[in-house]
């Protein structure tokens, strides 16, 4: 029987080689959540690099939140990265789940960049 890591890792690979198809000079939204935070950046993977990142860890936004491991966390980091996006000329992106399936806290973080701005 497979350990859960294994069938993480095997999922977001999957992902991953679907994204390379699909993603024809876009760069790639990530997300990574972890039980007390979320992550969410903005990749050239062309380039090799970050464009732009924002987590609920920062202090624009920690001070707001009730926890960052919620929805409203991940809410709040989407709409702050869809606005750095948008500064720094990034409009359309492809979004990258990682190994995480698309409900909850990832979707509440998709939604809310979608509604700022980002196109995917």
């Amino acid at each position: 029987m497979a350990t859960h890591a294994t069938q993480f890792d095997r999922r977001k690979a999957r992902v991953r080689r679907t994204l390379k198809k699909r993603a024809t000079d876009r760069p790639r939204l990530s997300v990574h959540r972890s039980s007390k935070h979320i992550y969410a950046q903005i990749i050239d993977d062309d380039a090799g690099r970050t464009i732009v990142a924002a987590s609920s860890l920062e202090k624009d936004l920690k001070g707001n939140l009730k926890t960052g491991a919620d929805k409203a966390a991940a809410a709040a980091v989407g709409k702050l990265l869809a606005e750095r996006a948008t500064k720094a000329g990034v409009k359309t992106v492809v979004f990258d789940r990682g190994g995480y399936l698309f409900h909850g806290r990832v979707k509440a973080l998709a939604d809310a960049a979608r509604e700022a701005g980002l196109d995917f």
